[in-house]
């Protein structure tokens, strides 16, 4: 190393970090082997992460390394991390399955189309890391990564949550306590390496190899306290510890942060160097990118010489090759923001003027904003159509910035108001709903149009929803959607849906307008302009079902239902409204319909790669899944659903869980999970969750025989008419009344369900409403109803109703005296139930059993039993005759961990090929496990 003397100087090693060495050391150890690891080295800056991920680097003999550098100017460019890691393995893509070939190349801006899921993206960049792993070890290294953007963070923590069995390393130097602005906590949740201070003896020892010159004892105490063991404190601070500066140890240092002293000593060597090398420097901190031949293009258009660059690098502040690389980023940052502003705007002048308009128009609409004093209606335009090109690569973080800035160039007041409110609508959709409300509020002091004054009503209302889940949101986006009517009739019918939505979400916790009133005002709603979409059929069911009642609503509901289920269309968004339609379907007992849209919600979030929706998917078709008595595939379902979840940083799903431990009878973790739900949801006010929750407590207490915790349970959901839970609650609460003796409540649970049973119609809710009614009469007639109950429910998918059908049979003829009988019903519910697992009702049917005095057969243990819900998973579908790349595309896996899932599965299974899998009946009997739902 040359100092700033040219003079050369001995390389300083840091010490006092062998237990960090060894953690680097055992992380690429593993990843040689093919176990895949993440390492988050956090701390101070200057504190050693940057020297950690260079040992890394160093010591990854055999590995090939892709790296990058987070920039704080750099944050509001979609993907710019993410590419500079991506670049040099992009002779991988054609590898890739084509959806995420494409999300790539759209992200990366290598081909136009529609925006990319994120996590589809994170799907691509596993693929194309493990794909480059393949050959040689591969080790990923970001410094400074909480200044990533925003979307390539994301991006990259899926991968590091998602890596098993490729043999890739990531690690990440983070710094503590960055702005708000930084993405730090994206981070949170993986492997981290914290980096402290250096001990008492090593700062000592570093410092004095630092010194080539005799150092006054007190001036070296002084310097040991102030840098608090910071390596890089330690080093900058011993370069100005001059006799004239801090002889005998009185020079005081001023009270500034450690990271802030080190960035002033960055800041006096720059200081010191020719004003044409500082003007050079300043260029190349704007230049996020590091491009050395931009560099030289500035620097021509400032008339500076390209040689001014080299007393920086003998002062050993940065170096330039084909990039420009600072030695510490906060080298950059001191160099940037020491600048007065007007010598940083004509550094990012020259750096317009050389940026090709054509090659990189985003960095050079962003080099001229930042160039720009005053309004200018060129540059804003420049900086809208970047926004719109970052929307399409899927970055709306970038793409508000864009709007966001352009707004505040934009010197005609109206067009001002525009791009503010299209910032804020921006951030919303990206997840920052405070920063959205304050691009609100600004909007607002400008000149509204009606329409624009209606929109942002709206907008105000989502955010509002989204942060508080305030009662007063119901309210807020009916007021929206009547100024909408006359402006934009659909957008109007839209919002009356949110806004009836919103009040169901809310459910018996809403304290503002229930969703009758709200129903009651959306009657208002303007007409459909021309054929009704399924979404306007569903709107206009659902003001029938809360303003006229059930019966009333079922001919307009079954028709949006058919719209959704013949019409829906992965291509223009509208499967999005899957998730209100299976509720509704829910709702009538359609359980075919029922099915079929879960299965389609699946089937289209998937294609999407839209993993936040899947999650969703997964985990309302796991509920119909545990109707169906599959509860081996439900458990799957769940499986993936929370890998999916924990993979994109998301809070796990309860809904399929509580219905899979209701079902199942496990008592104690059904319960946990019950009260964490109740907790959550009634802190976020969702209503509904906790009538979900009611619901499966009341068939795991029936199941379990506790018929009066069972009624309490199913009272809840009952008593509060809302959409789906009021409905599936009755049965429970009219099994649980009658066991437990109160036989006025269950004739009144009996009363509703019967008339909206032979209102729907369908085989589920005639079975269920028989199988009711029998519970409630006597014999003869008792005997009739539970025929017919077991004869619909035989015709319907859902098999556990059945199976409880023949268990209430049993049960009713061992009381009436009739052993034999009952022991052929028990017989064929115990058999079915426990074939199912649903075990606390099968264990009902195992007591009546014995009661008749035959013992029930104990369930042989399946070959499947061994393998976890996900290796199950993995072996239906390469039982159908999956490879490994198409079962790691399904579930966003890479091949190799397929395989690696595979090798266990044989061993479990005692088998030795694929062969041999698909000729194990139970993968493959089940059509519904196949490849099309994953």
């Amino acid at each position: 190393m040359v100092n700033r003397c040219g003079e050369v100087e001995e390389p300083v090693t840091i010490r006092g970090r062998q237990a960090e060495h060894l953690a680097v050391e055992r992380l690429l150890t593993r990843a040689r082997g093919g176990h895949s690891g993440t390492l988050v080295v956090h701390g101070e800056a200057g504190i050693g992460k940057t020297e950690l991920l260079k040992y890394a680097r160093d010591t990854a003999s055999g590995f090939r390394t892709v790296h990058t550098v987070g920039v704080e100017s750099e944050i509001g460019f979609a993907f710019a991390g993410l590419h500079q890691l991506c670049a040099p393995l992009l002779d991988r893509l054609s590898a890739l399955p084509e959806p995420q070939r494409d999300a790539m190349a759209v992200a990366l801006g290598h081909r136009t189309g529609e925006a990319p899921d994120p996590f589809l993206v994170g799907v691509a960049a596993l693929g194309l890391f493990a794909e480059a792993a393949e050959d040689e070890p591969l080790l990923c290294i970001v410094d400074d990564a909480h200044w990533l953007d925003a979307v390539s963070a994301q991006v990259l923590v899926f991968v590091a949550r998602r890596v098993q069995a490729e043999r890739l390393a990531l690690v990440f130097g983070v710094r503590d306590q960055v702005p708000a602005l930084g993405t730090a906590k994206t981070f949170a949740g993986l492997t981290d390496l914290p980096l402290e201070g250096l001990a008492n003896a090593d700062a000592r020892a570093l410092l004095d190899s630092a010194m080539h010159a005799p150092l006054d004892d007190r001036v070296r105490e002084r310097i040991l306290a102030e840098a608090q063991g910071n390596p890089l404190a330690l080093l900058e601070l011993s370069r100005h510890a001059t006799r004239a500066g801090h002889a005998g140890g009185f020079g005081m240092l001023n009270a500034l942060s450690v990271p802030d002293r080190i960035e002033e000593s960055f800041q006096r060597r720059a200081a010191d160097l020719p004003s044409t090398t500082q003007t050079m420097m300043l260029v190349a901190a704007a230049d996020p990118v590091g491009d050395a031949a931009l560099l030289w293009r500035a620097a021509d258009c400032l008339g500076i010489d390209a040689d001014a660059i080299a007393p920086a690098e003998a002062a050993g502040l940065l170096e330039v090759g084909d990039r420009v690389r600072f030695s510490h980023p906060l080298v950059r940052s001191a160099i940037y923001w020491t600048a007065e502003p007007a010598e940083r705007r004509r550094a990012h002048g020259a750096l317009a003027e050389t940026t090709d308009p054509r090659a990189d128009p985003d960095r050079r609409a962003w080099h001229r904003a930042q160039a720009t004093l005053r309004t200018d209606e060129a540059v804003a335009l420049e900086l809208e159509r970047s926004a719109g090109r970052a929307r399409a690569r899927g970055g709306l973080a970038a793409a508000a910035a864009f709007l966001e800035r352009a707004s505040a160039l934009t010197p005609d007041p109206a067009d001002r108001t525009r791009r503010a409110l299209a910032a804020a609508q921006t951030k919303h959709e990206a997840g920052a709903s405070g920063a959205a409300l304050q691009l609100l509020t600004a909007a607002a002091t400008g000149p509204l149009n009606a329409l624009q004054r209606a929109q942002s009503q709206l907008l105000r209302a989502q955010i509002e929803f989204v942060r508080t889940r305030s009662s007063d949101v119901p309210k807020m986006l009916l007021d929206a959607a009547k100024t909408l009517a006359p402006l934009e009739p659909a957008q109007s019918r839209d919002t009356y849906l949110q806004a009836i939505e919103a009040a169901i979400h809310a459910g018996p916790l809403g304290h503002g307008r229930g969703v009758l009133e709200v129903a009651e005002v959306a009657r208002d709603a303007p007409r459909p302009t021309g054929p009704p979409s399924p979404t306007d059929r569903l709107l206009d069911g659902l003001i029938t079902r809360f303003t006229k009642g059930y019966e009333a609503s079922v001919p307009g509901l079954r028709q949006a239902l058919n719209a959704f289920r013949d019409h829906v269309s992965a291509n223009d968004g509208s499967w999005r409204g899957l998730w209100a339609a299976g509720r509704v379907a829910y709702m009538l007992w359609d359980e075919e319909t029922l099915y079929a849209l879960t299965s389609r919600f699946v089937r289209h979030a998937r294609d999407a790669g839209a993993l936040a929706t899947l999650a969703t998917a997964l985990n309302f078709h796991s509920t119909v899944i545990v109707h169906t008595g599959d509860l081996a595939q439900a458990a799957e379902l769940i499986a993936e659903e929370q890998a999916i979840t924990q993979a994109i940083g998301a809070p796990p799903l309860p809904h399929g869980r509580l219905s899979l431990g209701g079902w199942s009878g496990r008592r104690a973790e059904t319960l946990q999970l019950y009260d964490a739900t109740v907790q959550e949801a009634t802190r976020r006010g969702e209503g509904t969750v906790i009538t979900l929750a009611q619901s499966a407590l009341a068939i795991l207490y029936n199941g379990l025989g506790d018929y009066h915790a069972a009624l309490q349970a199913a009272s809840g959901p009952c008593d509060y008419d809302e959409v789906t839970h009021s409905s599936n609650a009755l049965p429970e609460l009219v099994e649980a009344a009658v066991r437990a003796g109160e036989p006025s409540r269950a004739a009144a649970a009996m009363e509703r369900l019967s008339s909206r049973a032979r209102a729907s119609g369908t085989p589920w809710a005639l079975g269920l409403e028989a199988y009711s009614r029998a519970l409630t009469t006597t014999a003869p007639a008792a005997e009739d109803l539970y025929r017919e109950a077991i004869e619909q429910l035989a015709r319907c998918r859902f098999m556990t109703y059945l199976g409880r059908a023949h268990l209430v049979y049993g049960e009713w003829l061992r009381r009436e005296g009739r052993r034999q009988d009952a022991r052929e019903q028990l017989r064929t519910a115990h058999e079915m139930l426990s074939g199912m697992g649903v075990q606390a009702f099968a264990a009902r049917a195992g007591r009546e059993l014995r009661a008749t005095g035959e013992q029930p057969r104990k369930r042989a243990t399946g070959p499947t039993d061994a393998l976890t819900a996900q290796e199950l998973h993995i072996a239906r579908l390469v039982a159908t005759g999956a490879t490994s790349k198409e079962v790691a595309a399904q579930l966003f896996l890479s091949p190799r961990t397929i395989d690696a899932h595979l090798r266990n599965i044989f061993r479990k299974l005692g088998i030795a090929s694929r062969r041999e899998l698909r000729t194990m009946r139970v993968l493959v009997e089940n059509p519904d496990t196949g490849r099309d739902l994953g």
